[in-house]
């Protein structure tokens, strides 16, 4: 391996062999019509038909893309010919629309659920469940561990190329484009953005000890709705001592009130034989900006810049379903399964306690009363 040019596979995901396996999409909004039918389309797998809650917009995504369009899901479910069903639907009706999925488990061998996966972790694990028992393979759209930097990250880690991990950070200093149905969940970073970043913490490092968290609402969002989860601190605690922290600004400063801007999401690992930094493309969006890689060794003590083509939005949403279609010809776990996702969901909540009642919390205690 060159140090300069990491090989494909390290940041590109694994491919299933059978790519026309007929999808079925639920849900037409921007993530579906932007991101993964475009990058669906990029890796040639074969969506065939959509609904949504608007059947014109269902009908104008259908046309974009060639695909057949119903008035609604429940008429596509019963499309004999779709075999995975693809969900991008608000959290708070991804458990109503999967429990009737699962009633087509004659035909649909596998979902691929939008994060979150239901409101919160209890919710989740009845998701899982029940796809469990209607023999569903489930797998969850976390996309962020398709970012070519974060996987890129990850294969430097397995391979020991930093020696053990000491501390990391991620920073975003981002303005999401927030969906309507937050405000009826009262929700805005944490189960939106920061579970990006818990997730990925996970994907580099595994499940952490505890977590410690602390909150303040955005003053720009605070005057559409409350809520208490704008600008989101916390810090992970490994039990080797390993001590991973992020911060969450959707402020980010009065950018949007005229005042000049300074975005971005950067994200560094420091381990005891190297070190790694770098950034998230997505907040340059829809202007196509690859994420990026630096880093150097104690055995090479230069800096390295790996650098590629493909980008978070949309190529990277062509891993999430790849990982479950991988799966259903393997008969292997999905990357991201339902149950794996249940340990981010934990943390997640995890978060939100430990915020409220300040105090370190345990992943654990959120996953013992959830069952």
């Amino acid at each position: 391996m060159k140090a300069d040019h990491l090989p494909r596979s390290a940041y590109l995901p694994r491919m299933p062999r059978r790519k026309k396996v007929p999808i079925g999409c639920i849900g037409a909004g921007f993530i579906m019509a932007d991101c993964h039918l475009k990058a669906y389309r990029q890796a040639g797998f074969h969506p065939v038909a959509i609904a949504s809650r608007s059947p014109e917009r269902a009908r104008r995504v259908a046309r974009r893309y060639g695909l057949k369009a119903y008035d609604n899901y429940q008429q596509l479910l019963e499309d004999r010919s779709i075999r995975v069903v693809d969900i991008a639907v608000p959290p708070d009706v991804q458990y109503e629309v999967i429990c009737e999925v699962v009633q087509h488990a004659d035909h649909i061998e596998g979902i691929l659920a939008q994060k979150p996966l239901g409101v919160d972790y209890a919710q989740a694990a009845a998701i899982v469940r029940i796809c469990r028992q209607a023999g569903i393979v489930l797998a969850v759209n976390q996309n962020m561990r398709y970012d070519q930097s974060v996987r890129a990250a990850r294969y430097l880690l397995e391979r020991g190329v930093l020696g053990d991990p000491v501390f990391a950070t991620i920073e975003m200093r981002a303005i999401p484009h927030w969906m309507p149905w937050q405000e009826r969940q009262g929700w805005v970073t944490l189960r939106i953005m920061s579970i990006h970043h818990l997730d990925t913490f996970r994907f580099w490092f595994g499940d952490p000890q505890r977590v410690y968290a602390s909150v303040r609402p955005d003053p720009r969002t605070l005057q559409r709705f409350y809520h208490e989860d704008g600008i989101c601190t916390y810090v992970l605690e490994y039990e080797d001592g390993l001590r991973a922290a992020a911060w969450d600004d959707v402020w980010a400063g009065p950018a949007r009130e005229g005042a000049a801007a300074d975005l971005g999401i950067r994200w560094r690992i420091e381990g005891t034989q190297g070190m790694a930094r770098g950034t998230i493309g997505w907040p340059k969006y829809p202007r196509h900006t690859p994420s990026t890689l630096d880093y150097t060794t104690t055995r090479k003590p230069v800096w390295h810049r790996p650098r590629w083509r493909e980008a978070w939005f949309p190529e990277a949403f062509a891993g999430t379903m790849a990982q479950l279609l991988v799966a259903l010809e393997t008969g292997e776990p999905p990357e991201i399964s339902g149950e794996d996702n249940l340990a981010t969901m934990a943390l997640v909540d995890a978060c939100y306690r430990s915020a409220r009642e300040h105090r370190a919390v345990e992943p654990a205690e959120i996953m013992q009363q959830g069952h």
